[in-house]
């Protein structure tokens, strides 16, 4: 390698090489751990109009809501299950798209991530920190239950004898 190097520099070839982009700048009121952050935007033109933002930290999905009362919700990284990307053609044109993330919370079973810029980025950073989150809980798919509130009705250790 090193050989190489000098061969083209005696050549007077210059070498490409791959500068790693800036990573953004967290904002002030960044989260522990936070890993992105997208903001609902107004379904014409892409603008963001709305004050609701979506939130990736390592552990959880973090949904905040509104202006005048603030509403945070989160899921849980390790309880996310599923996800799917759809994008309509005036989101296409606009550069937006929607995630819809199915998950075994209690309050948001089925959330609709919509209108956001980077979905796909969006979806593939929440897919590997789902696994990751998984791997560090050590907890596969098939660990996962979902809570109906029925007890099994534990009468297995209940003899009549």
């Amino acid at each position: 390698m090193a050989e190489e190097n000098k061969e083209l520099i005696e050549s007077g070839e210059e070498e490409e090489i791959e500068v790693a982009e800036e990573p953004k700048k967290k904002p002030k009121n960044a989260f522990p751990g936070e890993i992105t952050r997208e903001r609902k935007r107004w379904g014409f033109f892409g603008i963001p109009w709305t004050f609701t933002k979506y939130i990736l930290t390592q552990k959880k999905i973090i949904i905040e809501k509104g202006f005048f009362k603030s509403e945070e919700n989160e899921i849980l990284m390790y309880r996310v299950t599923d996800m799917s990307m759809t994008r309509t053609m005036f989101q296409k044109m606009f550069g937006l798209g929607t995630l819809t993330v199915y998950s075994h919370d209690k309050t948001n079973p089925t959330l609709i991530i919509k209108n956001i810029k980077h979905c796909r980025e969006f979806k593939d950073i929440l897919s590997d920190a789902v696994e990751k989150d998984r791997l560090r809980m050590r907890m596969r798919q098939n660990e996962m239950f979902i809570d109906d509130g029925f007890d099994g009705g534990d009468d297995y250790d209940d003899f009549d004898g």
